[in-house]
């Protein structure tokens, strides 16, 4: 009974954050309705052959053909076995509570068990989780589909949580939090969070470090540090299988080296992703004051005619080109929105450099520095280049922008920080009154500055690339008028934003100073600061998650429910395995045509690498090629020249859709595929990587293979096959297929697969090896006579990995009973 009288106040705080996170998808969530966000949907089409095999067998498959003529599915559904349990878990964790509803609800939870770790009081850890969840990208990702960088964040706080109990001598509760929640965050699978965490988690047990030293406790110090680190092997050995398959993937994708020396060579990496890649998105400088003012650079890139208030200074003649125009002018790509701490998270922030003390507080004054300036990217390349070139895996992430994720973790910690010793001392104002006024400035005299001469700081509303388009389409005398109001709609949308930002510091250093000077009571006073940002950061993100983004549950399955009539056309074909080429979408961004055919576009982030690279050297330039060679043919196929595409057809690429008027698609059929395998009567060795994708452009791969050297003794011409020779598909799934082969002489036999490291080759049951041919594909030697080949993928590393996560799973439950024991023996005592 003493228990839960003492618990009542985390119970009622717990229940705000799911009335909270309730109120936020409110009605949504009450009429069943839901996000069909790209990657969401995208992950369905893709996902098909994956859900049918394991429907059809129970069992998982590690391999799809589905997308990109088929690769691996470890960062595609990377469910295993051993994981499950963390699985039901999370259920727990979450309160079972809706989908969405969750999502805030573990991210308030976290941030408020790391504040209490800290020891911080009840309705201060409420608050604390409140400004930590309700930051602008969570809201964003949301939006975006991005579900597992989301829950991934959610679980950082309780890891770090973890870690902060340790190093107040906690050790076996502390390592056991940090243990769960390293396991979860890893199954959350999104390592790009994860890893840019452990920077702040040095950090922090740097400051733990220098307070030991200074309070002669090292022995204390290094004796948890080591509880950390047994803690921290163990979430990582449970997701084991997950990390290792994805390490070795990782070589393969994108994320790892290229074997091709390009022109551009000062572009390339060490053993990652190319620089321009890595920085494609690239946190504004000047951006930066979003923490501050949300519309610093117009939010996100919807279109301005979108913004009512901004149209009211809009000449009306150009409103037709607004609608065609972003109302984000930064210089990235895109953006779905800006980065917002909160103005008065952000006037605490500044006020917690003054008054808090300690080496925690330069933790994460580093942190969010170290953040900031990371997050420039190509606008800091110097920095950027160190980190790429010296910094284990950090060249293997892209958009190098979402590192300010730490920022957004370590502005609020200090802000809490800062409000609990004025809570706690109020007179720390009168003490640090410079402090409190240098704060004052630096975020609402800044914001007044943005708002009453906004041209000063930035001169220029319009980015570089727009301006580009705009000098291309408009004659010069025209422009002009167009760029001075499409500026002055522009100004309006930042000058707005900043009064709003100078109104919510005000009204928060208000509330502050009424407490300081003993007109307020301390719950009162969070109270209203709780409600003061709530509402400011509230009102900002539902401008990114509203409720009209909410669809009817069912409309994400809208694209897949029906195939359509070329689909129903290509369908009729039941041969075991062919490829399908969509040209009538962005072919390499959709994977709807997953759903139905296996497709050589798709849409995935870390594509094999070899596979993007033939898309840059060959297929683009053959899907080109299709629509003008097809229309000087007058639509005849047969009189296509078979040489035009012989990428495709190696890829066993059996039909074409190309787009007709009104939306409607109509199917090709590709007389050149070449088929699931043929014998070559010709091998072309090569020296290395770019002799190797340079030869497809001069040989008919239907006769000739190209092969590096390196794999000459698995793929050795011994004899010209004879005319007669055959080889046919029996059996297929996506992880084990079966080829019956004839031929009097033998010879090399190209598959129309992609090569990868694991597939397991067999001739008449006996293992033997097969070799890379055409950059991408798998060949081999088969004797002569009658056979049976069979590919597997069912790599042993598999098994000795969830071998190694079930011991740790059982580690783990240990010190959950030890934990139990241990509090058990103390409330006896």
């Amino acid at each position: 009974m003493n228990l839960f009288k003492k618990l009542i106040p985390d119970i009622v705080a717990v229940v705000l954050f799911a009335v909270i996170s309730f109120a936020y998808f409110f009605p949504a969530v009450t009429e069943g309705r839901i996000l069909a966000q790209h990657d969401a949907v995208a992950g369905i089409g893709s996902g098909q052959e994956q859900k049918e095999y394991l429907e059809k067998t129970g069992e998982r498959t590690r391999w799809t053909n589905s997308i990109f003529g088929g690769m691996p599915t470890y960062q595609m559904s990377p469910s295993y076995d051993s994981t499950e349990a963390l699985g039901f878990i999370q259920k727990v964790y979450h309160l079972f509570l809706p989908t969405y509803v969750w999502y805030v609800f573990v991210m308030l939870l976290g941030f408020y068990i790391l504040l209490r770790a800290f020891n911080f009081k009840v309705w201060l850890s409420a608050l604390g989780a409140i400004i930590w969840a309700f930051s602008s990208y969570f809201f964003i990702i949301i939006a975006a589909g991005h579900i597992w960088k989301f829950v991934t964040l959610a679980y950082i706080p309780p890891t770090i949580a973890g870690m902060v109990l340790v190093y107040r001598g906690k050790y076996l509760a502390g390592g056991l939090l940090t243990a769960l929640f390293v396991a979860l965050q890893i199954v959350a699978n999104h390592p790009q969070m994860s890893y840019y965490f452990l920077f702040v988690m040095l950090f922090m047990a740097v400051a733990y470090g220098v307070m030991a030293y200074k309070e002669n406790k090292l022995k204390d110090f290094f004796k948890a540090t080591g509880v950390l680190v047994v803690a921290g092997v163990i979430g990582v050995c449970i997701n084991l299988s997950n990390l290792y398959h994805t390490y070795q993937y990782s070589k393969e994708s994108m994320r790892g080296k290229s074997e091709l020396v390009k022109k551009n060579s000062a572009n390339q990496t060490g053993s990652g992703l190319e620089r321009d890649y890595i920085t494609q998105w690239s946190y504004g400088i000047g951006e930066t004051f979003s923490l501050l003012v949300p519309n610093v650079k117009g939010g996100a890139s919807v279109p301005l005619a979108a913004n009512e208030d901004a149209m009211k200074k809009a000449n009306p003649m150009y409103r037709g080109l607004y609608s065609q125009l972003g109302q984000y002018w930064g210089e990235q790509p895109g953006t779905s929105g800006p980065v917002y701490v909160g103005a008065f998270v952000m006037f605490l922030f500044i006020l917690g450099c003054f008054i808090v003390k300690g080496p925690m507080k330069w933790a994460l004054v580093v942190g969010t520095v170290f953040s900031i300036v990371l997050s420039w990217g190509k606008n800091f390349m110097g920095v950027t280049d160190f980190f790429i070139d010296y910094v284990p895996m950090y060249n293997k992430f892209r958009a190098v922008s979402s590192i300010l994720v730490i920022a957004e973790f370590t502005i609020p910690l200090l802000a809490i920080m800062a409000l609990k010793e004025i809570m706690e001392r109020p007179s720390v104002i009168k003490e640090n009154a410079k402090g409190f006024y240098t704060s004052l400035a630096l975020t609402g005299g800044l914001s007044l500055l943005f708002a009453l001469a906004p041209q000063v700081f930035f001169p220029s509303y319009i980015s570089t690339m727009e301006m580009s388009a705009l000098q291309n389409a408009i004659p010069q005398d025209q422009l002009v008028p167009i760029l001075t109001n499409l500026e002055e709609v522009r100004v309006s949308i930042f000058t707005s934003d900043a009064w709003r930002s100078l109104v919510i510091i005000l009204i928060g250093v208000a509330l502050v100073y009424a407490y300081s000077i003993g007109k307020l009571k301390p719950k009162v006073t969070v109270a209203l600061i709780a409600l003061l940002c709530l509402v400011d950061m509230w009102s900002v993100n539902k401008r990114y998650l509203y409720d009209e983004q909410f669809v009817a549950k069912g409309t994400e399955m809208k694209p897949y429910l029906e195939p359509s009539e070329t689909d129903k056309e290509i369908l009729k074909d039941k041969s075991l395995d062919y490829r399908v080429l969509n040209l009538a979408v962005n072919t390499f961004n959709e994977n709807n045509t997953a759903y139905w055919h296996k497709s050589i576009g798709g849409y995935h982030a870390a594509k094999l690498r070899r596979y993007q690279e033939i898309i840059e050297e060959h297929i683009h330039g053959e899907m080109n090629a299709i629509f003008s060679k097809l229309s000087e043919a007058g639509g005849d196929m047969v009189k296509v020249d078979r040489n035009a595409f012989p990428v495709l057809n190696m890829l066993n690429t059996r039909y074409f859709i190309l787009p007709l008027q009104d939306g409607k698609t109509a199917p090709v059929f590709n007389p050149y595929a070449c088929g699931n395998a043929w014998f070559v009567g010709d091998v072309k060795y090569v020296d290395n990587a770019n002799e190797e994708i340079d030869a497809l452009h001069d040989i008919n791969p239907l006769h000739t293979a190209v092969v590096d050297r390196k794999f000459a003794e698995q793929v050795k011409m011994t004899a010209a096959p004879d005319s007669l020779s055959s080889i046919v598909l029996k059996e297929y799934q996506p992880n084990a297929l079966k080829y019956e082969v004839d031929s009097k002489n033998g010879g090399v036999v190209v598959f129309s697969e992609i090569y990868y490291p694991g597939w397991i080759s067999t001739i008449d049951g006996e293992e033997v090896e097969h070799g890379r041919a055409d950059y991408i594909l798998r060949a081999m030697n088969v004797p002569a006579g009658k056979h049976v080949i069979e590919f597997k993928f069912d790599p042993k590393s598999l098994h000795t990995t969830e071998t190694i996560a079930y011991i740790a799973l059982a580690l783990l439950a240990l010190g959950v009973v030890a934990v139990l024991i241990s509090e058990y023996k103390k409330r006896k005592e």
